[in-house]
């Protein structure tokens, strides 16, 4: 049996990223000898598996319109080229058979974000060339004809294209993403010491962790609000622009003390082993790979209404879910969460939540998917 020429669209290819991790579990599960893997990527950062080929297409760029559209041209370019079985963009670009909807619906995160932003703000994002020029290339990716199927990783994204497009409901799969169990295990009480004490915060304490960047989508604000309602802790990881702006906020509640800011990690286990729970009061996200990493050390998870990840807890048994912007509410689930040294039952709960998760049955669930493309080709 000859092998699948599978290629991978992502116009920046990043190894620690969402969607790059989504792919190379997948693609580790599926093995070299079923594929022939391309990458067609703008650029690439870390070291490539040799047995993967890479496609770098990287036009001249003006602005960020020019950017999407000029690799967006160059892509399609490419995979006509080289007339590959099995096209799966992982970017919005007409002409795919499979789009992988990572980054969800651009229209509903702009929705979202008009709860937080100015009035000005709002006009801004509605004239925005950029705004538009995605908004656009959604809706003709969606309508276009050679699209075979959508992978969401949450049913939340999937409800959201079938809002907003008018697309057939068995185009869309729903499939999560894998998480390694064996890698990411609940906290030893030597590990949990320490990180605590590296980050100086009391053993007796009840900590959290929020893990992400671009703040502002990810719910810092919400989240320091929230705590500073509480006596708890916060371990912030990841990084943005905007950094002193959210110290200073912290520092307005009074809650500075009790943030650690420990910016991007290369490897966060540490830092959940130090804490008693995950806080990601996220505007809208379509699935983060955090929820299930914390959830498989053991942490409950306290997440949004607008997060995909929302639907692997039932309130009071895995963690609890808000409205991203109900303080209150968020302040009494940081409150309820415990120290898992007084009470582990709910972190024991989210990891057998997600143990049946793993890189296999992501593996069988795109050869599966795969399958049913080629047979429509």
């Amino acid at each position: 049996m000859s092998k699948l020429r599978l290629a991978i669209v992502r116009q920046k290819y990043r190894p620690d990223g969402g969607a790059e991790r989504f792919i190379s579990r997948a693609l580790e599960a599926l093995g070299s000898e079923q594929l022939d893997l391309n990458i067609i990527t703008r650029s690439w950062q870390g070291t490539p598996n040799p047995d993967w080929h890479l496609h770098i297409c990287n036009p001249a760029k003006l602005g960020r319109v020019s950017r999407e559209r000029g690799f967006a041209q160059a892509a399609r370019a490419c995979w006509e080229r080289e007339k590959f079985d099995i096209v799966q963009s992982h970017e919005r670009i007409a002409g795919c058979d499979i789009f992988r909807a990572g980054d969800g619906v651009h229209r509903v995160w702009l929705e979202q974000r008009a709860r937080i932003v100015s009035p000005m703000q709002r006009l801004s994002a509605k004239l925005s060339p950029y705004h538009r020029y995605v908004l656009q290339a959604e809706a003709e990716m969606f309508n276009s004809p050679t699209l075979k199927a959508v992978i969401c990783n949450s049913d939340m994204v999937k409800r959201d294209i079938l809002r907003c497009f008018s697309l057939n409901a068995d185009k869309i799969h729903v499939i999560h993403n894998a998480i390694d169990a064996e890698r990411f295990q609940p906290a030893t009480e030597a590990t949990r010491h320490a990180t605590r004490q590296h980050l100086k915060l009391p053993d007796s304490a009840t900590v959290l962790i929020y893990v992400g960047s671009g703040f502002e989508r990810k719910g810092l604000k919400a989240a320091i609000e929230a705590l500073a309602k509480s006596d708890r802790y916060l371990i912030v990881v990841g990084q943005d622009k905007q950094l002193q702006r959210y110290q200073q906020l912290a520092n307005r509640f009074n809650c500075l003390d009790r943030l650690r800011f420990v910016g991007v990690q290369q490897d966060v286990q540490p830092f959940y082993h130090a804490a008693d729970g995950l806080l990601l009061p996220t505007l809208y996200d379509p699935f983060p790979n955090v929820v299930l990493e914390a959830m498989a050390c053991g942490l409950p998870v306290i997440t949004s209404t607008g997060c995909g990840g929302a639907e692997f807890i039932t309130a009071g048994q895995e963690g609890f879910i808000c409205d991203a912007l109900d303080i209150n509410a968020l302040s009494e689930a940081i409150q309820t969460i415990p120290a898992l040294s007084v009470d582990s039952s709910m972190g024991e709960a989210a990891r057998r939540r997600i143990e049946p998760y793993g890189p296999q049955r992501l593996a069988r669930s795109l050869t599966s998917l795969y399958q049913q493309v080629l047979k429509t080709n």
